[in-house]
């Protein structure tokens, strides 16, 4: 039987490159889509014409009050369509980016992104841990922007940063079950993040293109392949890991 990963965000963008590429390391799929049902539904099919199983639901990871329901939604899939009643991968994707200075930054903004890319990961764990097999994995998705300090990104790398932390105490709760936590750190990747500010600011593409050791700006396609190896037995002595996957910017 294949092992199954569930996506969060998984439509487009890094979301959808994760979910093709652990299908294409013969995993199962399951992910969730915000509003987007079109375009979840069309990765659905990539899938499944790769010969995997999938399938989509929707999620606002930022209102941790539907999550029991989701959570039953899950457990009903997981025994109708895949004949199982847990998955063995939660990889927390799902997430908003809101650029503003500090002293600009709304206290809307500052719960919002805290909710979405902080304290919904923290509890949508929390419920789908039950769910979870005994040396399964979770791999989380930070930035690169815990390390490179720029001005307009206080509380979005803040929120991430929280996640960077908290990755390394699930690793050393959960370890005994064999369950693995990771993160994986972006650099600046061309995708509508931002308004799609790197994708399509082209002096500012080059410009991180010229700060970084490869000599280029990030691709979706760079990141789910290794989001997907940290959900193989490959990486089975893996675990309470930030990895950036920047081409070294900003060395």
């Amino acid at each position: 039987m294949s092992k199954i990963a569930l996506v969060t965000g998984g439509s487009r963008g890094l979301g959808r490159d994760m979910a093709l590429n652990l299908a294409k390391k013969g995993l199962d799929v399951i992910l969730t889509y915000h509003s987007k049902k079109e375009e979840a539904d069309k990765v659905v099919a990539e899938i499944e014409g790769m010969g995997q199983k999938s399938l989509a639901l929707q999620l606002d990871t930022g209102k941790t009050g539907t999550f029991d329901s989701f959570i039953s939604g899950l457990t009903g899939e997981l025994s109708s369509k895949f004949k199982t009643d847990k998955f063995d991968f939660l990889v927390h994707n799902a997430g908003i980016g809101v650029t503003a200075v500090f002293a600009d930054t709304t206290e809307e903004q500052f719960d919002s992104l805290v909710d979405i890319q902080f304290k919904g990961p923290f509890f949508l764990t929390q419920k789908a841990l039950p769910h979870i097999n005994d040396g399964g994995g979770i791999v989380n998705i930070s930035t690169g922007l815990t390390r490179i300090i720029l001005p307009y990104y206080p509380a979005y790398s803040s929120a991430k940063a929280a996640m960077e932390n908290l990755t390394k105490y699930l690793a050393k709760d959960l370890g005994g079950r064999g369950i693995r936590v990771n993160i994986v750190a972006p650099g600046a990747i061309e995708t509508d993040f931002a308004g799609g500010m790197v994708r399509d600011n082209s002096d500012m593409n080059n410009h991180i293109a010229s700060q970084t050791a490869l000599g280029r700006v990030g691709l979706p396609t760079d990141i789910g392949s290794v989001v997907a190896f940290l959900c193989t037995d490959e990486a089975k002595w893996i675990t309470a890991q930030r990895i950036e996957v920047s081409g070294g910017q900003m060395l």
